[in-house]
């Protein structure tokens, strides 16, 4: 209950600048009464409540877990039949379960994703159905464990980080050009909510995990970095999406053409 008191005092600090300027600028600003002002106030305090019980099971479930997987999966004796010198027989190659866990965990929290489910339904409102919400949603989760399995590979390596943050960014201002045009944005937008309550705090701990266990490697260089993958590839696997989907209707107004000038 203490811990519970805590958080959710450290949620109220949090949480009031917003409430402040909500407030100022719909009484100071517009000079209107909030309307239905008790549902809006019982509304704040769910948030508030959320928000606590949220951040206390990220500590108290989520990151441990995260870090368990990561030493369970990088552990001697589950990597070699029994505990030997790591120093002579470490190598990358080895560590293909962390990969799979990596890929597996990037594409299932991504497509629990609120914030992406969210987007994804205002997405096919607006474009009238021509962007599918499973299939923004897969396309994304593609991308994020693509992002995930790639920067477990990083951590476990030790190679630069900016090395594949520069390589991904050119190749997606070279897709922005051949990308359809409605596509573009959105596709930057999914990069973004990606990175939001359920996958961030599994991601962190992943890497922190693997930083921590894999041998000489740092938390502080090379824990960090996951989340920036995450949000990359997104974009990417969007516009590859969308590039994918314009060829295959292509191809099938010439297939109908073809077949309405036979029947001709």
């Amino acid at each position: 209950m203490n811990l519970l008191l805590e958080s959710f005092i450290a949620t109220v600090s949090d949480v009031w600048p917003i409430v402040a300027i909500i407030f100022g600028f719909q009484l100071l600003v517009i000079r209107r009464s909030i309307p239905n002002l008790k549902r809006v106030l019982i509304g704040f305090f769910y948030v508030l409540v959320g928000l606590t019980l949220f951040l206390e099971g990220l500590e108290q479930a989520l990151f441990p877990l995260g870090r368990l997987m990561a030493s369970q999966l990088t552990d001697p004796s589950f990597l070699f039949d029994g505990v030997e010198s790591l120093a002579a027989r470490v190598h990358w190659a080895d560590y293909y379960w962390v990969y799979l866990f990596a890929l597996a965990i990037g594409f299932s929290t991504t497509v629990a994703e609120p914030s992406l489910i969210a987007v994804a339904i205002k997405a096919e409102e607006v474009s009238g159905g021509a962007i599918s919400v499973w299939g923004l949603r897969i396309a994304v989760a593609i991308g994020v464990a693509i992002g995930i399995g790639l920067g477990a590979f990083r951590i476990v390596t030790g190679l630069p980080l900016h090395y594949f943050i520069i390589t991904g960014y050119v190749i997606v201002v070279i897709q922005t050009f051949y990308a359809p045009r409605m596509i573009i944005p959105l596709a930057y937008d999914s990069g973004g909510v990606t990175t939001s309550t359920v996958t961030v705090p599994l991601v962190a701990a992943l890497g922190l995990g693997l930083a921590e266990t894999v041998p000489g490697r740092n938390p502080i260089i090379d824990g960090f970095g996951l989340i920036a993958f995450a949000s990359l590839f997104p974009i990417m696997t969007v516009m590859a999406y969308a590039q994918l989907s314009e060829v295959k209707a292509m191809r099938q107004s010439r297939k109908r053409h073809s077949e309405e000038a036979d029947d001709e």
